[in-house]
């Protein structure tokens, strides 16, 4: 598999490795991207434990909560001018109240159900908009909430137990947005991703030098280290330090954390680039 200087300016953005170590990264794994990173990680180069998707697009995350149900919500459009305007965040708000009102499943019903409505906003607002996903939670014996960050950069939904105090939850989903949790609990981390963590760790401890009879021992500490990054329950509360989320939770009423669901604005999306080489190229032929 070949690979392009894009990419490995893209490696680079995504591991905060040197341009010539992305290089020979891509070129010891034929040009695979995932493998790169595992082989960055593994020579103790890169320390993310996954990767980080590009924010792409525009729009905002919306979340509404009523009627015993909970909706977080992406749309998404070419500015960031029409993203803050009226028009805009009417419509967003229409298809959360759509959701919230209808026992819809999947985003193409949403979209086919809302698509008068884009057409008429995107007339008004003269750029192109796309409902682009959308989370339910409905609570007839739990507690919900939601929490929206940057004014629709980021936005949670957490689901709890019935009884959990509304302002701890709205801490918890606050805490989701801040450190970007992947679980709730170590126990929902799937055996395929432990084992590949463990590997990379041990990977790590040999390249350090390490000797193989603490080799064991060094990747159970790191296993912890990991799941504090990774799991809610065992994080450190970013309001509080001095404490891990289920800490804070049990001295304020213990409630359980069922679920959550985190939406970053334009994760995983791709930002048009303009070619300004092309674009300056064309104009010049143009006066030839």
């Amino acid at each position: 598999m070949s690979f392009t200087a894009k990419d490995v300016m893209d490696l680079r953005e995504r591991t905060g490795v040197g341009m010539m170590d992305c290089k020979k990264a891509l070129t010891a794994t034929d040009g695979d991207m995932d493998k790169a990173i595992d082989f960055l990680r593994e020579k103790g180069m890169a320390t993310a434990a996954k990767k980080q998707s590009r924010i792409a697009s525009e729009g905002i995350v919306y979340a509404l909560v009523e009627n015993n149900a909970g909706v977080l919500v992406e749309v998404n459009c070419e500015s960031d001018f029409v993203a803050k305007g009226d028009v805009f965040k009417n419509f967003v708000n229409g298809v959360a109240e759509y959701i919230i009102n209808n026992d819809v499943k999947t985003i193409e019903e949403v979209q086919e159900a809302n698509e008068a409505a884009r057409v008429e906003a995107v007339a008004k607002c003269g750029e192109k908009i796309t409902i682009r996903r959308f989370e339910k939670y409905v609570s007839k014996d739990t507690e919900v909430d939601t929490y929206i960050h940057m004014g629709g950069k980021i936005g949670v939904i957490v689901e709890a137990t019935k009884g959990a105090d509304k302002a701890v939850l709205h801490d918890v989903a606050l805490q989701i947005a801040a450190a970007k949790a992947s679980y709730v609990y170590p126990n929902e981390v799937p055996s395929a991703e432990l084992e590949k963590e463990k590997e990379i760790l041990k990977a790590q401890a040999l390249n350090e030098g390490k000797p193989a009879q603490i080799i064991e021992k060094m990747v159970e500490g790191r296993i912890k280290k990991y799941y504090k990054d990774v799991c809610l329950v065992e994080q450190d509360f970013v309001k509080n330090g001095d404490m891990t989320i289920a800490q804070y939770l049990k001295a304020n009423g213990d409630a359980k954390i069922i679920r959550f669901t985190r939406f970053e604005m334009g994760e995983g999306l791709q930002k048009k680039e303009d070619d300004f080489v092309k674009e300056i190229m064309e104009q010049v032929a143009k006066v030839k």
